[in-house]
């Protein structure tokens, strides 16, 4: 996807906006597509219900929090990681759960990075500032397939 977009899957309306303003505030000015829960995220990554017809290609970065109504981010990053399409998709996630069993489980289904978010703003920008910097310019991709 030539714009590299960020797909961001939250359903908390304050963690959205919060999420957004840090990245702005971080110069972060990629596109987002905020899919407010786990159906939704897999009907933008699959091309399919409200999303059918949409232009093809991945997202550069998924940020994906695990709590999410429909379906939870868990089963989200297991059918992204069985999918020949999205299975190399970089999928950081963003949660504020402090469950080991969450952390455990992430890593154990594919996902890039585990990161917790901060309850202080500054350290949520900074947080999402390493994110970017990392995931959207230093990290090589394998192509779409």
């Amino acid at each position: 996807m030539s714009e590299r977009t960020i797909l961001l899957v939250e359903d908390n309306p304050n963690d959205e906006a919060l999420t957004l303003r840090a990245l702005k505030k971080s110069n972060i000015l990629n596109p987002v597509v905020v899919a407010r829960d786990g159906a939704e995220a897999l009907d933008y990554l699959f091309s399919r219900g409200a999303h059918q017809g949409r232009k093809a290609g991945n997202p550069e970065l998924v940020l994906l929090d695990l709590k999410l109504p429909k379906v939870d981010g868990l089963e989200v990053l297991r059918q992204l990681r069985t999918d020949e399409r999205t299975k190399l998709l970089p999928v950081v996630v963003l949660t504020s759960s402090v469950e080991e069993q969450d952390v455990m489980r992430g890593y154990a289904l594919g996902a890039n990075s585990y990161v917790r978010k901060p309850v202080d703003f500054n350290q949520f920008v900074d947080a999402v500032k390493q994110l970017g910097l990392y995931w959207l310019v230093l990290n090589q991709r394998p192509p779409n397939p």
